[in-house]
């Protein structure tokens, strides 16, 4: 054949495909980490020494490495179809500890969801982040390290597995966002809950205003208590007893255990400013009744965070503070600094010390060093 034509062929072959799929875009996150920890438990070291990004017992967040792949189709009239697959997947172990078995189950699904967009906003169903964390995302100088405001301070962000959600669209810097939660029989634990049967086991509101360098958010989400584990054994229990499995001594004792829940709520509101003048500052504040479900056990958490940006490089530090409404919890204090590298726009690494301070006790004092390195395409 002529080799002209087999080169035609060829790149017709590999064309194609692309053509096709001209509206998808591949991207993800690489974030790798080199961490020290030490941390305390009621009586001795819990644990004390290295992982790389954070491993299973280590604390913050997860690196939230990922890859995924997005895009939309014009319908016409103004309207557009979307899409998104987002995997998570850990580059080291930290999900198990079998330190040779690729982390098996290690991968976990991100915001996936199908849906459509317009004049009048974007509704999507699938697995997506709450109003809630949205509403705050942006002001967070340590997103997915050691130091991450939800996993060191205590700020409580959820990704709900099954949601239907609307983004509105942005009226001079404002937008509007709302997301119910089907109950689905489910619950925050590994627990089948029958009785959690509503369309609206839970929602999530937020209203969050973008203008230049400044940013705020406020946000209210309520979950229902169907939705907590322990109301899920309680559940599961008064089936068993009136399946004659247990007697009434052993339902007792799970009430007691198990059945101090009501619904749980939160509100948040933070504002903050970027890249101004070289500085980012921001302050967030967080109520939680009922938290983790628990009836009457209330937190007040805040945080204040601080940087300095000067050529490639970013200084930063923050200092957040969790008050409890109850004997069963400490208070913490938690602070935290850290310097950032650029290599590129799309390339960082950074270094930072976290410490958490449960006040009264050494039951839940952590510290720890992390060296880290974070490339997006």
């Amino acid at each position: 054949m002529n080799k002209k034509l087999i080169s035609l062929a060829v790149a017709t072959a590999i064309t194609a495909p692309a053509a096709a799929l001209a509206d998808a875009t591949f991207y993800g996150k690489a974030h790798m980490s080199i961490d020290w920890f030490q941390i305390e438990d009621q009586t001795e070291d819990l644990y004390e020494g290295w992982a790389l990004s954070r491993g299973k017992i280590g604390k913050g967040n997860s690196r939230a490495s990922r890859l995924g792949v997005k895009g939309s189709e014009d319908l016409g009239a103004g309207l557009k179809a979307i899409y998104q697959v987002e995997f998570g997947i850990p580059l080291a172990g930290e999900r198990d500890y079998n330190i040779i078995n690729g982390d098996q189950g290690g991968l976990k699904m991100r915001n996936t969801y199908v849906g459509l967009k317009g004049g009048f906003g974007t509704i999507l169903a699938g697995r997506y982040d709450s109003p809630l964390k949205q509403s705050t995302v942006r002001l967070e100088l340590f997103n997915d390290t050691m130091a991450d405001y939800a996993g060191a301070v205590g700020f409580d962000d959820n990704r709900f597995d099954s949601t239907v959600a609307y983004l509105s669209p942005s009226y001079g810097g404002f937008q509007l966002a709302a997301a119910i939660v089907p109950g689905s029989s489910s619950s925050f634990g590994d627990y089948i809950n029958r009785e959690s049967e509503s369309l609206i086991a839970g929602h999530s509101i937020a209203a969050a205003y973008q203008n230049g360098p400044w940013h705020a958010g406020v946000a209210y989400e309520a979950l229902d208590e169907s939705l907590s584990s322990d109301k899920a054994m309680v559940n599961l229990a008064n089936e068993a007893f009136e399946a004659g499995l247990i007697d009434a001594d052993d339902l007792a004792d799970v009430n007691a255990l198990h059945g101090n829940t009501d619904d749980s709520t939160k509100w948040r509101a933070g504002v903050g400013v970027s890249d101004w003048n070289n500085l980012y500052l921001s302050t967030l504040y967080e109520h939680q009744k009922n938290a983790n479900f628990y009836k009457d056990t209330e937190a007040d958490i805040w945080q204040a965070q601080a940087g300095y940006s000067f050529g490639n490089n970013m200084v930063k530090a923050m200092y957040g503070k969790r008050s409890m409404d109850s004997d069963s919890e400490a208070d913490t204090q938690t602070w935290a600094f850290g310097l950032d590298h650029a290599f590129s726009k799309r390339t960082k690494a950074y270094a930072l010390y976290t410490n958490v301070d449960a006040e009264g006790t050494d039951e839940g004092d952590w510290k720890g060093f992390s060296l880290g390195m974070i490339h997006n395409f």
